[in-house]
């Protein structure tokens, strides 16, 4: 396969743990062609398909220059076998565009993952929304009253944006109801803004589970991100300790009545985020951990995931 990864700038990636170049480094164990491009990469002209200015890439096998670029050149996305969008938060409005950008691509004959219709359409936090049955109380407002008295009925909640991404704009708030309306007027604004609340699940003390499903398919394991210390969070980004474990038959049930769902809107790559047997996040924009699983249990995620790729490729579809 020739492929074509939309992404954040190669220099950036932390190999030692981006599941991003983990998919990269499988595929080219297989013998697939790499190429590289971020969004600001792509273009569009009427009488011309969507473009890319792709660097064609190998992987070299070492820790600082992990890559060489054999060529850099223009070329349709249509020609590629797979386009892998795996840019990074935030869920902006550039973000927005290249997924209509990819969309086109993809009229004109591109197979792009994951979809970016669904990635457009499945937002990382509302899209728990779809699943209420799997989820912990949850409110989504503009109104500061009724973040007031979502707190009155469940005492102690978490508050966050809904654009945030690796924790950031996270806060708890307790029964006492300290710093609630400061809290408020910064996530949300004076009502310019709309934030998720959630009633606070105790077992984030024992990790927020990152439950990986692939092709409909839960990973066997999940990636249970431990907060540290006195910090509520356990987003990896914000200090949080991963550690890898079997799935429970909670986290299964949930990855196994959402996770065929999202495959058939063509999301591939699928992170759940479970916490005490309660969904909290979807994440299906570059969703992660995949290093952390395979190192600590030997299962290996990123074979499970270009098996998947090459499947999709195969099919036609």
């Amino acid at each position: 396969m020739n492929i074509l990864i939309v992404a954040d700038p190669l220099e950036l990636f932390k190999i030692y743990k981006d599941t991003t170049f983990s998919m990269m480094r499988e595929a080219q164990r297989r013998g697939h062609k790499l190429a590289a491009c971020v969004p600001q990469d792509l273009a569009w002209q009427r009488g011309r398909p969507v473009t890319a200015k792709v660097r064609e890439i190998v992987l070299t096998g070492e820790k600082d220059a992990w890559f060489r670029v054999e060529t850099l050149r223009e070329v349709p996305l249509h020609e590629y076998d797979a386009v892998l969008m795996r840019k990074d938060p935030p869920f902006d409005a550039e973000y927005i565009y290249a997924t209509h950008l990819l969309e086109q691509a993809e009229r004109e004959g591109a197979r792009v993952v994951n979809k970016p219709r669904s990635l457009r359409d499945h937002p990382e936090k509302l899209a728990i929304m779809e699943f209420a049955e799997h989820t912990t109380p949850t409110l989504v407002t503009r109104d500061a009253q009724a973040v007031r008295a979502f707190h009155a009925e469940h005492q102690d909640i978490i508050l966050k944006p809904l654009d945030g991404m690796g924790g950031m704009g996270i806060f708890r708030v307790k029964a006492d109801a300290l710093n609630l309306g400061s809290i408020i007027e910064t996530l949300n604004k004076d009502g310019a803004e709309t934030i998720m609340v959630q009633r606070f699940v105790p077992d984030i003390v024992k990790g927020d589970k990152r439950v990986l499903v692939i092709d409909g398919k839960p990973v066997p394991y999940s990636l249970a991100r431990i907060p540290q210390g006195t910090e509520v969070r356990g987003n990896l980004a914000a200090g949080g300790l991963g550690v890898a474990q079997p799935l429970t038959p909670e986290d299964l049930k949930i990855a196994e009545a959402i996770g065929p769902v999202l495959a058939k809107r063509g999301l591939l790559l699928v992170g759940l985020d479970v916490i005490g047997g309660s969904l909290t996040e979807i994440n299906v924009t570059s969703p992660t951990c995949f290093q952390e699983i395979t190192e600590q249990t030997g299962f290996d995620v990123p074979a499970m995931f270009i098996d998947a790729l090459e499947k999709l490729v195969a099919s036609g579809k």
